[in-house]
């Protein structure tokens, strides 16, 4: 069921650092939202289920049950409700962690409010967008810009015009950035048919497409195994 946008967004903030929350509360209220705060992420995922919040922002480190566990465990039964991580952590690893379990974005500690504010005013215009099936055709992709209707991807080294089924793979992903996107989902919707061959066919195609876009680092196309498929734009 979709959610109704003309109300204040529902932010869940989990965060453990007191001081911390208070002052990000205070700041979002001021941007016209409402906000629940939980000091780790056993209270969190509580908080999750009684309240279902149009965006989730979760600190990493936390006491009980971090917020990597925390995403996990709403993404078993929530994948649509964007994710932000607050993290102190800087590895390429730690981010694809948390990416692969399911965050929509990624904030390093410290940070200055505006840009969460940003952050988060971005991920409700994702929900808007979303919430109006909006026919789009155009995608920027890190340094990229694939165009699904003429099926060209750009970059600064020229365009590659892709087949109908790199196209329409690309599209999918592209329309649900950081989320997960089912195997048998494309494979119904493009082969009418999920058989091992046809799998095999789309994991080829899946690393053609990777193979277009190494040239930007921060674009990865990642395998979350046995499920699917996410692209994610690092920052």
């Amino acid at each position: 069921m979709k959610k109704e946008y003309d109300k204040r967004p529902l932010v869940l903030l989990v965060e453990d650092e007191s001081t911390l929350a208070m002052i990000i509360k205070d700041t979002l209220e001021e941007e016209n939202f409402d906000v629940l705060l939980a000091s780790d992420g056993l209270k969190g995922l509580a908080s999750f289920d009684a309240n279902r919040p149009d965006v989730v922002i979760a600190d990493v480190m936390m006491p009980q049950m971090d917020g990597f566990e925390m995403v996990r465990r709403i993404r078993k039964k929530d994948d649509a409700t964007p994710v932000l991580f607050l993290t102190a952590r800087s590895s390429t690893d730690d981010l694809v962690q948390g990416f692969e379990l399911g965050a929509n974005d990624y904030l390093k500690k410290p940070f200055k409010m505006i840009e969460l504010v940003i952050r988060i005013k971005a991920l409700t215009h994702r929900l808007i967008l979303a919430a109006g099936a909006a026919d789009k055709h155009l995608f920027e992709i890190g340094s990229y810009v694939f165009d699904s209707k003429t099926q060209l991807l750009r970059s600064t080294m020229g365009a590659v015009e892709l087949s109908y089924l790199e196209s329409e793979i690309l599209k999918r992903l592209c329309s649900s950035v950081g989320q997960v996107v089912e195997i048998d989902t494309i494979l119904t919707d493009l082969w009418h048919d999920n058989s091992f061959y046809n799998r095999n066919s789309l994991h080829g195609f899946i690393h053609k497409l990777r193979k277009l876009l190494i040239k930007d680092t921060h674009v990865k196309i990642l395998n979350v195994r046995g499920v699917g498929y996410k692209l994610i734009v690092l920052h």
